[in-house]
């Protein structure tokens, strides 16, 4: 498995890049602001929002499929990304 963490803040950002073979990624929100998730056009008023939980959320994520993340203006969150390792 492969951690990664981003800073997400109002501008859209590419959080699990795709590949070609279907994956089951692990998204943890570290503080206590809401990060909105979805395709290359998520927006804060678009996108699944994610809030932070005890666990993190588990997202399948089909064959060449992208998952980019956003917050509301003025808010940076801590994401936290789990992805299989694809030697």
């Amino acid at each position: 498995m492969i951690s990664q963490n981003y800073d997400i803040t109002s501008t859209r950002q590419l959080v699990v890049a795709g590949e070609n073979q279907n994956r089951t990624v692990y998204l943890q929100i570290v503080g206590n602001s809401t990060v909105y998730v979805g395709g290359s056009g998520v927006t804060s008023s678009l996108g699944v929002p994610y809030e932070k939980h005890s666990s993190p959320h588990t997202v399948f994520v089909p064959i060449n499929e992208e998952i980019y993340a956003v917050c509301a203006d003025g808010v940076t969150e801590s994401l936290r990304v789990l992805t299989p390792r694809l030697d």
